[in-house]
């Protein structure tokens, strides 16, 4: 009997940052594609229309469609 096949996770993903496609390492935190893009600070960061705090970047796990807006301040009169 022939064992079955076992899944394997795929080595990448594709998510969506400022709507322009981004593949990232399967795994990746939204500071893995914060980092990929190096934005000019000041900057705030929102994954599938949620704030995410500057603090959670590195425990924020993607996943494959996720879209991310990286935001910049406004400023003038």
């Amino acid at each position: 009997m022939t064992p079955p096949l076992a899944a394997h996770a795929p080595a990448t993903l594709q998510v969506f940052l400022n709507q322009q496609p981004l593949t990232l390492p399967a795994g990746a935190t939204l500071a893995d594609a914060v980092a990929a893009t190096r934005p000019a600070p000041p900057f705030a960061a929102a994954l599938n229309l949620q704030f995410v705090p500057k603090s959670q970047y590195a425990h924020t796990a993607l996943a494959e469609g996720d879209r991310i807006e990286l935001i910049s301040p406004v400023t003038g009169g």
